[in-house]
C-alpha cells in the first residue's frame, strides 16, 4: 500500500466512498441515507462503512487464541468469567458483533460455532509447565498484536495525517470560501476543539472513534500473554533508559497514535543530547 497509494489520493478520492451512512450527522446525514421507493415512499438507513472488522479472518484469530474485546473506554475486569475459566470469551464488543451481519452468511455461523468450541486459551493456561506451548501461544499473540501495530501506523499516514493537513488547509481559508465549501465524508468527522478533541471525534469508516478504537484493541490483544516477560514486552513495560529499544526494536507511540520504530531499522541521530546508537 505504501508502495503504490498515495495517501492524498487514498484520502480524498478513495475514502468516501468507502464511508458509511451510520455515525455520519457532520456530513450532513443525521438519520442516514432515505431509500426511495417510488412516489416518494421510502425509509431512512444506516449502513456502516468499509471496516477492518469485518473480515472473518480477524475475528477468527480473536477467538481462537482467546482474545477479549471490550467497548471502547472499558477498562479490563479482573474477575472476568472467561478468564475464570480459561474459555473462549464471547466478546462484548457490540461492534464487533454488528460487523459480523456485514459477512456472509456461513463466516457468521463459522465464527458462532467457533466460539463455542474454542479451547486454546484454556489448554495453554492449564499447561503452564509446557514452556515451549507456552512461547508458541505468546508468540501468535505478538504477531497478531504486530499486525495491528502495523494498522494504526497505515491509519496514522493515511487518515490522521492527512485529516490534520486538510483542516489546516480549511482554516487558512477565506470566510467566504470556507462557508462555501461542500462538507464531505473524507473530513466530516474532523470538527472544531483541540487536537486531543479532534483526535477522538475522528471516526473510522465504520462509524467508529478511530484512534481509540484501534489502540484498545491491539492492547487487548496481548492482555492473554501468559509468560510475565514476554507480556511486558507487548506491553512495552521493558524500563530502559534512552528512547526505544535497540535490542527488540521496540515501538515508541506517538501522541497522534503513530508508531516510530527502534532498533537498527530506526532512525538514529548524533545529538548530543540523544546520543544515538552510541547510547547503548
Amino acid at each position: 500500500m505504501h508502495e503504490s497509494c498515495d495517501p492524498h489520493v487514498f484520502y480524498n478520492r478513495i475514502r468516501p466512498f468507502l464511508a458509511g451512512s451510520k455515525n455520519m450527522e457532520e456530513a450532513g446525514l443525521p438519520n442516514g441515507v432515505f431509500y426511495d421507493e417510488g412516489n416518494g415512499v421510502g425509509q431512512y438507513r444506516q449502513f456502516s462503512g468499509g471496516s477492518n472488522a469485518q473480515s472473518s479472518i480477524l475475528q477468527f484469530f480473536d477467538i481462537v487464541l482467546g482474545i477479549e474485546h471490550r467497548p471502547t473506554g472499558e477498562k479490563k475486569d479482573a474477575t472476568s468469567e472467561s478468564e475464570a475459566e480459561g474459555a473462549a470469551p464471547r466478546t462484548k464488543h457490540n461492534f464487533l458483533l454488528e460487523m459480523r451481519k456485514y459477512m456472509p452468511g456461513p463466516h457468521q455461523r463459522f465464527l458462532e460455532d467457533m466460539t463455542v468450541v474454542s479451547n486454546v486459551r484454556g489448554y495453554v493456561e492449564a499447561h503452564t509447565v509446557n514452556h515451549e506451548l507456552c512461547l508458541a501461544y505468546d508468540a501468535c499473540l505478538a504477531m497478531l498484536r504486530t499486525f495491528r501495530d502495523k494498522h494504526i501506523a497505515i491509519v496514522t499516514r493515511y487518515i490522521v495525517i492527512k485529516s490534520r493537513e486538510s483542516h489546516s488547509h480549511s482554516r487558512s481559508m477565506s470566510p467566504e470560501a470556507t462557508r462555501s465549501r461542500k462538507v464531505d465524508i473524507a473530513t466530516a468527522s474532523r470538527g472544531k476543539g483541540d487536537d486531543e478533541e479532534k483526535k477522538r471525534k475522528l471516526k473510522g469508516t465504520g462509524g467508529t472513534a478511530l484512534i481509540p478504537f484501534l489502540k484498545q484493541a491491539r492492547d487487548e490483544t496481548g492482555e492473554p500473554t501468559i509468560d510475565s516477560w514476554a507480556r511486558r514486552v507487548m506491553n512495552r513495560d521493558l524500563n530502559t533508559m534512552g528512547k526505544g529499544d535497540f535490542f527488540v526494536g521496540k515501538l515508541d507511540e506517538q501522541p497522534d497514535g503513530g508508531l516510530e520504530l527502534g532498533g537498527l531499522a530506526g532512525t538514529w541521530t548524533l545529538d548530543d543530547e540523544v546520543g544515538g546508537l552510541c547510547s547503548y
